[in-house]
């Protein structure tokens, strides 16, 4: 179903039924039970504070969600730091100059980092001399 966008656009009311006497007199404005009814400002000034509260609720959500993803984020980096990965490669055994200083620079690049503290003891250093070897090429 396509919709005209230059057709005027009606609205119903859901409860009316259509062409009953009570919608004439609704669209005509003489509806003799909303003259009845007293003012609707105070029912819409308490919608409008349940809306203010549920956005404020919903704004807390979102910083306190904002703040658990921050500190999930500085852990992980953190854990795949530059300094813990110096760390790690000075307790290594066997390493020598050239590849001590060209994994330095290696670990500028974070998802190196990552890989290398990820890697088990045994095979890090067999996977840094093939990253130097690849860089000096």
């Amino acid at each position: 179903m396509s919709v005209d966008p230059s057709a005027p656009m009606t609205f119903m009311d859901d409860d009316a039924s259509s062409g009953s006497g009570e919608d004439m007199n609704m669209l005509d404005g003489n509806n003799k039970r909303q003259s009845a009814m007293p003012s609707g400002s105070g029912r819409r000034k308490r919608s409008r504070k349940a809306t203010g509260d549920a956005i404020v609720d919903a704004m807390l959500e979102i910083a306190a969600a904002s703040k658990m993803r921050a500190s999930a984020i500085m852990k992980n980096e953190d854990r795949f730091s530059i300094s813990k990965c110096i760390k790690v490669l000075d307790e290594m055994q066997g390493v020598d100059q050239r590849v001590y200083f060209l994994a330095l620079d290696l670990f500028e690049n974070p998802n190196a980092r990552e890989t290398f503290i990820s890697l088990k003891s045994e095979r890090r250093l067999t996977w840094l001399q093939g990253k130097c070897s690849a860089s000096s090429n």
